[in-house]
Parts: structure tokens; C-alpha cells; sequence
């Protein structure tokens, strides 16, 4: 694709989406190395920005539904780019039969703090953690700048019992200080590879 289309499109998709789905992400996507990932990821954004061009021309009120509803999708891909590769297929699964219906379960929590006018403030952060990092994705006030939310996954490795992923979060009432656990996924008794790899 042209460079100034792919340019364009991205500044329209981050206007119609009220900065929802921001260029960073689009641009981030469209270098994604594997193309069947890439194709992916490109049509569950543009399925969340058709789903939500939709509901604003019709809906003049916030429904905290809906916006949950893209806020679990984008938390599963950025969850999905963490992961990479070589984790994805191994981990992926089990990440949504455990996991995803925890992380649900704090993102309604977390809405539920907040009246509906103020959750068009409420964005997930760009790009998760590489390497050894445990940052999976954050969710922040884009209003203040400030994090409501961080999820992490950490690698643990107890004695004798092989390596886990351990999925939490921390919250901005206690200075994201405790952990909040969403759950363990075993990976294996070998090194896992690092994220996004």
C-alpha cells in the first residue's frame, strides 16, 4: 500500500474511532513480521471500527456494554502480540478458557468505578512488553494520563516444577503495589522463549 494512503487511513481510523484504536497500533500492525498475523489483526481492527462506527451514528450515550465489549477484543490482541510466535500456539487455549474470563471480569470492575461518560477516557496502551518484560497491556485515563490498570505476566520457575506463565494486575488504589491474580498456565520444563518472539 501507498505510504501516504496508509497514512491517510491510519489519521481517519484514529478520528472515527475517537483515538479508540490509535496509529501507533495500525502502524505497529502493518509491520507485523508474519503476514497471516498482520492480515489478522488488520481485520479485527477494522471489525471493531466498523462495529463502532455503527453504534456512534445510532447511539448518542455511552452503553458501557459496548465499550467493554472492544475493550476485552483489544486486551486479547495485544495479549496475542505479547505472546509472539512461538508462545501463542502453545499457550492460547488455555489463555482463553482461564484467563480472558478473569481479565473480563477486571475490566467490568473496573468500568463499573467509572460513570458512562467517563469511559471514552479509559484506553489500552499501545504495545506490550518485549523481551523478559511482564507488561502485557495497561489501561489508562487518556484524559489525565494517568494507569487505572496493569496487567502482567510473569515467568515463574519453582523448584522441580518446570516453568509457568502467572497472569495479574495491579490497580491504581493501592499504587499498584499488590498483585491481583488472574491465573497460571504451565509452559514447560524447558526455558520459555522471550516475548514476542
Amino acid at each position: 500500500m501507498n505510504k501516504w494512503i496508509r497514512k491517510s487511513f491510519v489519521v481517519l481510523v484514529s478520528l472515527l474511532t475517537f483515538g479508540l484504536i490509535t496509529p501507533t497500533q495500525l502502524i505497529n500492525n502493518v509491520n507485523a513480521e508474519k503476514p497471516t498475523e498482520r492480515d489478522t489483526i488488520e481485520a479485527a481492527l477494522l471489525r471493531g471500527y466498523a462495529q463502532e462506527n455503527s453504534f456512534f451514528e445510532t447511539e448518542e450515550v455511552v452503553d458501557k456494554q459496548k465499550f467493554l465489549e472492544e475493550l476485552i477484543k483489544q486486551a486479547e490482541l495485544q495479549s496475542y502480540q505479547k505472546f509472539g510466535t512461538r508462545i501463542k500456539p502453545v499457550i492460547e487455549n488455555e489463555f482463553r478458557e482461564i484467563i480472558m474470563p478473569n481479565i473480563e471480569k477486571a475490566l467490568q470492575e473496573t468500568a463499573a468505578q467509572f460513570p458512562a461518560e467517563d469511559l471514552l477516557n479509559l484506553a489500552i496502551t499501545e504495545t506490550p512488553g518485549k523481551g523478559q518484560s511482564e507488561k502485557i497491556f495497561n489501561i489508562k485515563n487518556s484524559e489525565t494520563n494517568m494507569d487505572v490498570l496493569r496487567f502482567h505476566v510473569r515467568r515463574d520457575n519453582p523448584p522441580q516444577a518446570g516453568y509457568w506463565f502467572n497472569f495479574h494486575y495491579h490497580t491504581y488504589h493501592d499504587g499498584f503495589q499488590s498483585h491481583h491474580e488472574l491465573g497460571s498456565i504451565y509452559w514447560d520444563k524447558n526455558t520459555p522463549p522471550k516475548w514476542m518472539s
